[in-house]
């Protein structure tokens, strides 16, 4: 007989806040994919139980009640698509090779990822209808390659825009990024500021929004479709951005505990502005790991526990909630959000400067947010594995030739 309980984790979260979220990170096109690699690891007593499980989380028949509000997804994420359905994708690449004969690498790319957007939209959509507008958006990354570029980045937004009215622009947080938010926002078009891992991001971005908002209703533009959520990488920033290391080199050790301890400090206060303030943007949690080590018999998931009971959006890739699934299923949530963190910790951390220009809201300046080194770390690992997308396409591209 199994002992595992009949709420997954993600939905027990929920409970602590019904109006929080789960989105899947991931094209939804290899969820069911997915649902077969996680059964296959589960000891068979567990899997209806599981499986009962899955069907809340996806149910296009009952799509109202589904787990999963929303997607993320980017360039970087949809090298996921082609690993697991390679031989679909080079079908699909070829007859567009065929109906454009003409097009180059760089073009088929950008075509073929719109077509893996506009197939994960689509997925979607009856969230989206039957939510009155609410949930259903899938995040659609515009090429990250072009971070400081603000004119390609509205071509390439406009162009996902299009595709379907759940395609929500993931706009990177650079200065020309944030340009490109106040302007799409104007437009009554969806966004999710990504590569975005500090407090003054976060702001900048919150304000942008509301001065994009006032152009719009100034302008009687249909906000019907319109969200807003700020993306907060939250592991990117200490493991990424090399927080223990940043300390070290001034003398202070910081334990893993102590980078957690960072990161959920940052959201932490970012949720607490925007509640205070009535920003109308919502924080996106993703980057989570499972962590820190308790002890010696357990591993913590502090990413999730020390804030339930926020008003968030949990982005939850496919490889962390299969952890959640075969190793946590006896987590259990109560509403942290307000409680503050340990004062000898927070202390300890704003002796490091790196930490310090991430907690307070004038850390950095917009044109500084390019140069931070988490910012520059995720986006060179985006841009390479957009690149490796572009390499996959080009070899349908050269054996056609």
């Amino acid at each position: 007989m199994t002992n595992r309980k009949e709420k997954s984790v993600l939905e027990r979260l929920i409970e602590v806040n019904p109006e929080a979220e789960i989105w899947w990170d991931s094209s939804p096109i290899i969820y069911n994919d997915w649902v077969q690699e996680v059964l296959r690891e589960l000891p068979d007593e567990d899997k209806e139980i599981v499986q009962k499980q899955f069907k809340r989380y996806y149910n296009p028949e009952n799509p109202q009640n589904m787990l999963f509000k929303g997607v993320t997804t980017n360039p970087s994420l949809s090298m996921n698509v082609f690993e697991i359905q390679k031989y679909y994708w080079e079908k699909f690449i070829d007859d567009l090779i065929d109906k454009n004969p003409e097009v180059d690498k760089e073009g088929l790319f950008w075509m073929t990822y719109k077509g893996i957007v506009k197939r994960g939209a689509l997925m979607y959509l009856p969230v989206f209808e039957k939510s009155n507008y609410k949930n259903g958006y899938i995040s659609a990354q515009v090429d990250p390659r072009y971070m400081d570029d603000k004119e390609k980045m509205l071509e390439q937004a406009y162009d996902l825009a299009k595709l379907s009215p759940n395609v929500m622009i993931k706009i990177p947080g650079t200065k020309q990024g944030y340009e490109v938010i106040k302007i799409l926002t104007s437009k009554g078009i969806a966004t999710n500021n990504t590569l975005s891992f500090i407090l003054p991001q976060f702001i900048v971005c919150a304000n942008v929004v509301k001065e994009g908002l006032e152009i719009a209703q100034k302008n009687r533009v249909d906000l019907t479709k319109w969200r807003s959520v700020i993306t907060d990488m939250m592991a990117r920033y200490g493991d990424l951005g090399g927080l223990q290391e940043k300390g070290r080199k001034i003398g202070i050790a910081l334990s893993e505990s102590d980078v957690r301890w960072a990161e959920i400090a940052i959201i932490k206060k970012a949720h607490k502005i925007l509640q205070e303030r009535k920003h109308p943007s919502k924080m996106l949690a993703c980057s989570m790991r499972v962590s820190p080590p308790i002890d010696d018999k357990k591993v913590a998931v502090w990413h999730l526990e020390k804030i339930a009971g926020g008003n968030f959006v949990y982005t939850c890739p496919p490889k962390f909630i299969k952890a959640l699934i075969l190793n946590h299923d006896d987590l259990e949530f109560s509403n942290q959000i307000e409680e503050e963190p340990p004062k000898e910790i927070l202390d300890k951390l704003l002796r490091v400067p790196y930490f310090a220009q991430a907690y307070f809201e004038d850390g950095l300046t917009e044109d500084e947010f390019i140069h931070h080194p988490s910012v520059v770390a995720t986006a060179k690992e985006f841009s390479n594995r957009t690149l490796e997308m572009i390499n996959f396409v080009s070899t349908r591209l050269e054996k056609k030739k």
